[in-house]
């Protein structure tokens, strides 16, 4: 009997064992149609990601749905820092409206677009804008207050940034649009109409300059003027690799964790912070905290493309963060005019750079402390897979510039009416969805006036008792996560020539994104046309349920800007489309199969343990019997008398 309970539980035993080390990975299958990888609608080649995400709608009885926000101007932002060198936004003036891709720059303190009378201005995105058309447009006539062109009584503008670049024309004023999404109506607003552009304004793909800094033409001094908006306004630069992101004119209601800085409005036309300290590493730079308060001080500019440092600082810095990244390899930099700190070893993925390069923090005056991760202080080497160069460079001038790389990723608040700045970090590459909006398409004709909106003062600011921790859909970016990423992938050679090497390519493909091989799966192989179309998927690492969002639009991103090499056999490709899938919700099973699986294994070994040791007893009592001493082994003796 024994042997035989033996028998089953040690079959018992080996059959959980290969239960639980034969377990498939979690599957993922949900509708694609609904987590299709799109690019912004705005009819440009450029390749930025988005991943459509849909917030709940909350009950007509809830309190969010019965709380009033009062509207404000929600855009959508565009472009790349990296590629090219801003962000912008679309604007639409005029009746009816002509759209303009305008950089979003709070150094600025005017907006202004290629008149159709421009003498010496480039080729741009959109199509110059033509006052005749607009039957809205009035010009800004001389007066006490301007420079006035005497030949046609209008009055005149003029910038000129260190770039060495420059605009100059006439004011106009019209009705802008924000786009159909934005809650804010169309308002009239005083603008420059450009007749001549030099320098980066000639040739940049972007139309003009949308001015957030403070001015009398500041697109927000005059809807604050105006009293439509709050005195406030919001930037969300999208990531390395992303891009996009979203602007707020108008309030909001910070999360309870956002850092604030003071911003002193009296200093400068600037967006000043008082920066104290740089730490490195959780180690403060050995510097005088007064070197950050030098002529114009501290000074945050959306429309610089990477933070500038007085030497002094700089030379510490960079000698900081050379002393952390020691395992890395220094390499020169991507254009050899330049004299730029570059390594290579930390990979592509930029999820892992935090592991090869230290979190930097901005200590303010007030103690709050901002940090600063590295795709705040990095950009990609394009010419060397794996590297990247510090985003931070030598001032010639004694200012600290703090430009547009350093809050990627970065929700940041210009709350002008109490002379603070505020930090958080959060997707912005994903904000715009998060607010449920599809793109800015041209609005519908805009009134012949000026018009006016039902509050005298409107923002986003809730009322005391609401918790926008709580119930802002707002402030809540949670990255979702992305169970597995599918895309086809087009190639000018034949089947018959790529066949024979189907299998290389998945190799190559995973090497090239220095992903394990058994994460890169050819999914489907057919001839097309004169070429091919392979369908590949990529799937999280080993036992992994998910990749971040992040590494997936990386990895995309990577394919639709044709860094990924290939052998020579395979030819050209060109990225058809893409998608990608959610992890399937595991059932109370899957999640826990594992732990009831070995809390079995435990109890049958405890079992078998104690049936072992009973069976042991048992045989050693059946085998030793007790034997009663012979009479014939020993015979009794008398006991002899003691003799004395």
């Amino acid at each position: 009997m024994a042997p035989r309970s033996l028998t089953i539980i040690t079959s018992l035993l080996l059959i959980l064992i290969a239960i639980l080390f034969s377990r498939q990975p979690v599957c993922c299958s949900v509708n694609n149609n609904d987590f299709i990888l799109r690019r912004p609608d705005d009819g440009t080649n450029r390749h930025i990601l988005f991943l459509p995400l849909t917030l709940s709608h909350p009950p007509a009885n809830s309190s969010a749905a019965r709380r009033h926000l009062h509207p404000n101007a929600h855009m959508r932002l565009h472009d790349d820092l990296l590629k090219n060198g801003y962000y912008t936004t679309r604007l639409f003036i005029g009746t009816p409206p002509q759209k303009f891709a305008l950089i979003v720059d709070t150094g600025s303190t005017a907006t202004y677009v290629p008149c159709s009378s421009c003498e010496q201005c480039g080729t741009h995105q959109d199509p110059r804008f033509q006052p005749e058309l607009s039957t809205t447009y009035q010009p800004v006539k001389c007066n006490y207050d301007c420079t006035c062109d005497d030949d046609s009584g209008q009055c005149t503008y003029e910038r000129q940034y260190a770039e060495m670049s420059s605009s100059s024309g006439v004011l106009g004023s019209d009705v802008i649009s924000f786009g159909d999404q934005s809650e804010l109506k169309p308002q009239r607003a005083v603008f420059g109409c450009e007749t001549v552009e030099t320098g980066d304004l000639y040739r940049q793909r972007a139309d003009g300059i949308m001015g957030l800094g403070r001015g009398d033409l500041s697109i927000v001094d005059q809807l604050v003027d105006n009293g439509v908006i709050s005195d406030s306004f919001s930037l969300c630069y999208g990531g390395m690799d992303v891009g996009g992101g979203a602007m707020v004119l108008g309030g909001v209601s910070p999360p309870n964790d956002m850092i604030f800085t003071y911003s002193n409005a009296v200093r400068s036309q600037y967006y000043n912070v008082e920066l104290k300290e740089f730490h490195v590493a959780g180690k403060p730079l050995s510097l005088d905290p007064s070197v950050f308060d030098r002529k114009h001080g501290t000074v945050l500019d959306s429309g610089t493309t990477y933070t500038y440092l007085p030497e002094d600082a700089f030379v510490e810095f960079k000698k900081a963060i050379m002393k952390e990244v020691t395992s890395l390899k220094q390499i020169s930099g991507p254009d050899p005019r330049y004299n730029d700190i570059c390594f290579s070893g930390a990979g592509s993925d930029i999820s892992e750079l935090s592991k090869f390069f230290p979190t930097v923090d901005m200590v303010f005056e007030n103690g709050q402390k901002y940090s600063l991760f590295p795709e705040n202080y990095l950009f990609r080497h394009s010419k060397m897979h794996g590297g990247y160069c510090l985003g931070f460079f030598k001032n010639g001038d004694q200012s600290t510039l703090l430009g547009g790389i350093i809050v990627r990723n970065t929700f940041v608040t210009y709350d002008r009416e109490h002379d603070r700045i505020g930090f958080w970090k959060t997707n912005c590459s994903e904000l715009w969805e998060r607010l449920n909006a599809t793109g800015a398409h041209s609005p519908a004709a805009s009134p012949a006036g000026p018009s006016t909106v039902d509050s005298p003062r409107s923002s986003a600011v809730l009322p005391p008792e609401a918790n926008p921790a709580a119930d802002s859909p707002y402030f809540h970016i949670e990255e979702p996560r992305i169970g597995r990423v599918t895309f086809s992938m087009s190639f000018n050679v034949t089947y018959t020539i790529i066949k024979p090497h189907i299998k290389e390519l998945a190799h190559n493909v995973a090497e090239e994104l220095e992903l394990q091989a058994s994460q890169v799966r050819i999914k489907n192989f057919s001839s097309e046309g004169n070429g091919s179309l392979i369908r590949l998927a990529i799937s999280p690492a080993g036992s992994d349920d998910y990749m971040s969002n992040t590494t997936a639009l990386s990895i995309l991103s990577r394919f639709a800007d044709h860094s990924i090499t290939l052998p020579e056999i395979f030819g050209t490709y060109q990225l058809s489309s893409w998608a990608a899938e959610l992890p399937l919700k595991r059932t109370w099973w899957q999640q826990h199969h594992v732990a009831v699986v070995v809390t079995i294994i435990l109890a049958l070994l405890l079992g078998l343990s104690v049936s072992g040791t009973w069976f042991i007893w048992r045989r050693r009592q059946q085998t030793i019997t007790y034997r009663p001493v012979s009479s014939s082994a020993f015979s009794e003796q008398e006991l002899q008398p003691i003799v004395s």
